[in-house]
């Protein structure tokens, strides 16, 4: 639309001719036309060619009324009505233009506005249906956390009644009559799981705020202390651990004295556990103006920086892995509430892997006891004290005549049951752990037929010792059977995927167990037959020996000479000309073990080489 004017401008510049250059004003006129046609047809396509509505003829009118002025400017300017009207006409043009892009602008803004007002009204809407939600969930989440926590209680609760009962029966029993070592095992046993159910159901009391204790009595903590120790004793006296006391007289505090004494019980209990052998345990009891600080130090395997607040919460354990003796996580916890519950203090000190040792420090009020109060007398229960149980291994003869088998188990109570059990019908070799069975394995003249071990143990698992067993080429043969208490599909599946024959879960019946050991074995005994046998079929065809009844004279030659069952086995595969590798390979058993075989066959045949007793077992019928 400039264009024109500088074509004026230009013709007027050379032609001096002011006529000539109006003439070309015609163009803007020309462009209005060409610009209304084409904004007629926008505006049709825009409103679909219905042009009824308010917004549409109100943008019809004013685009169109503001081009209007551009078509008359040839018109204007020929009538010479002067510069001022083409301004004012044209200028009306320039803001009827503005106002309609202006009212745009505003209308697109408050659009936008209502927009963004809905969408933030959808926003709060959203996050208060979400926080509705949340807290519905989070609110069933309770629930069925509160109910299934309610249903543990109310098992622990109503165990704790027939736990009570046999433990009271047994007690009365063992006291009228002889104390055997069954019944002392099913003592303990009986006074670990009340252990463990008291411990559960009062974290529970004490996560619920029931009020377990009565801290209103007055307690010695001094005798407390001292009493505790004579207990642990016998325990630390087995273990070579030496207990050193420095406890201060006359220390009272104002508590439930079987609170104190359950403090003073889990804190050594568990110095005694985590402790080596031959090492010391320090025990102090001071007074500090009007604190006392009790202090438990132990020399074992200390406590790493970042779990020292976390073994305060329940069940926490510090090793995925299991330590014999390791209990549910409960001890530190229960003390923790309990000296809460008295306005103290517990601390840590331990270095964790830099420094062997820990200490752990309870600070508690001292109470100063006039001579007409009495002191409460805490009721310690008897399964507060136990005396750790000793591997016990019956000393049977080895007998070539009966399979061997080897028990991985690092609860030495099972270890002493199977074993016992198992005695009566194998050759029975223990281990309390992966790493012993391996030990003792190199050094066994004969390797067991059958391994049964525990999954959870110290120092080596079940899964890490099947996986070297079943990774072995002298032990991969052998024969494995896991008993254990982890029952998810998952352990189950990863113990028979490590090539175990059975997984089997405790509890469980002896007599189930005993009767798969027995078909394992059986099974095994004839793997091992039919191996011999396709051997010998092989070695026959390959030798073309075919020597009439020289398999009954084999038998019956055996038998006059007195050879037991693996004797036999082993002269066959010798008369075979198998070297004594291949027999051990082929017998899954030790070399220097066929050779031990081989002599004893030599000195029953009478003979000093292979060739003469091949002689004399397979082609001779004479009698010894």
């Amino acid at each position: 639309m400039i264009t024109p004017y500088i074509l004026f401008v230009i013709v007027f510049a050379f032609s001096k001719n002011l006529n000539f250059a109006k003439d070309l004003l015609i163009l803007p006129v020309v462009y209005a036309l060409w610009v209304i046609f084409s904004l007629a047809k926008a505006l049709r396509y825009k409103y679909n060619g219905n042009f009824s509505s308010r917004e549409a003829k109100e943008e019809v009118t004013v685009l169109f009324l503001s081009l209007t002025p551009w078509v008359g400017l040839p018109v204007i300017d020929f009538l010479n009505l002067g510069q001022g009207i083409e301004a004012s006409i044209t200028n009306i043009g320039f803001l009827l233009l503005f106002a309609l892009q202006l009212k745009g602008h505003i209308a697109g803004l408050r659009t936008e506005h209502e927009r963004l007002v809905t969408t933030e009204q959808q926003l709060l809407n959203w996050n208060t249906t979400l926080q509705d939600e949340v807290a519905k969930r989070t609110n069933d989440l309770e629930k069925i956390n509160e109910q299934r926590t309610n249903t543990f209680v109310n098992l622990a609760h109503e165990t704790k009644t027939p736990l009570t009962l046999i433990t009271n029966y047994l007690d009365e029993y063992l006291y009228k009559n002889e104390q055997s070592e069954e019944l002392l095992i099913v003592k303990k046993s009986i006074d670990k799981l009340t252990s463990d159910i008291v411990n559960f159901f009062d974290v529970e009391k004490f996560n619920k705020g029931i009020i377990v204790y009565n801290h209103s009595l007055i307690s010695d903590f001094s005798s407390i202390v001292k009493e505790t120790l004579d207990l642990f004793e016998p325990s630390a006296n087995k273990r070579k651990i030496k207990l050193s006391a420095a406890i201060e007289d006359n220390v009272y505090v104002k508590a439930d004295p079987s609170a104190l004494n359950r403090v003073v019980n889990n804190l050594i209990e568990n110095a005694i556990k985590f402790s080596a052998e031959n090492s010391n345990i320090n025990i102090t009891l001071n007074k500090d103006r009007e604190i006392l600080n009790f202090s438990v130090q132990d020399f074992g395997i200390g406590i790493p920086v970042e779990y020292q607040k976390k073994v305060f919460e329940p069940y926490f354990q510090i090793a995925n892995k299991k330590a014999n003796g390791q209990g549910m996580g409960l001890g530190l916890p229960i003390v923790k509430k309990i000296v809460e519950e008295l306005k103290g203090s517990i601390a840590i000190r331990s270095k964790g892997k830099l420094e062997r040792g820990t200490e752990i420090i309870v600070s508690l009020t001292q109470y100063q006891k006039t001579a007409s109060e009495v002191v409460t007398k805490p009721d310690i229960p008897s399964y507060f004290s136990s005396t750790p149980a000793e591997l016990k291994i019956e000393n049977k003869p080895y007998n070539e005549n009966e399979k061997t088998i080897l028990v991985v188990e690092d609860n030495i109570s099972m270890a002493n049951y199977l074993s016992k059990k198992l005695c009566e019908n194998y050759n029975v070799y223990t281990a309390l752990n992966g790493n012993e069975a391996l030990k003792q394995m190199k050094e066994f003249a004969v390797l067991p037929d059958l391994i049964i071990s525990d999954v959870m143990m110290d120092k080596m698992d079940g899964y890490a010792f099947a996986k070297i067993i079943s990774n072995h080429s002298a032990y991969g043969h052998i024969p494995f059977i896991f008993i254990t208490a982890k029952s998810a599909p998952t352990d189950r599946y990863e113990g028979l995927r490590l090539g175990a024959i059975d997984y089997v879960q405790k509890p469980f019946l002896i007599q189930e167990l005993l009767g798969k050991i027995d078909s394992i074995l059986a099974v095994t005994a004839k793997q091992k037959k039919s191996i011999i046998d396709t051997a010998f079929a092989s070695l026959t065809r390959n030798e073309n020996r075919n020597v009439p009844g020289a398999m009954h004279s084999f038998v019956e030659n055996c038998q006059i000479y007195n050879l037991s069952a693996r004797e036999k086995e082993v002269a066959e595969l010798i008369c075979r000309g198998l070297k004594y590798k291949a027999i051990a390979d082929t017998l899954f058993i030790a070399e220097r073990t066929v050779t031990k075989h081989a002599q004893n066959i030599f000195e029953k045949v009478n003979v000093s080489n292979k060739m003469e007793l091949s002689n004399k077992l397979e082609y001779a019928n004479n009698s010894a």
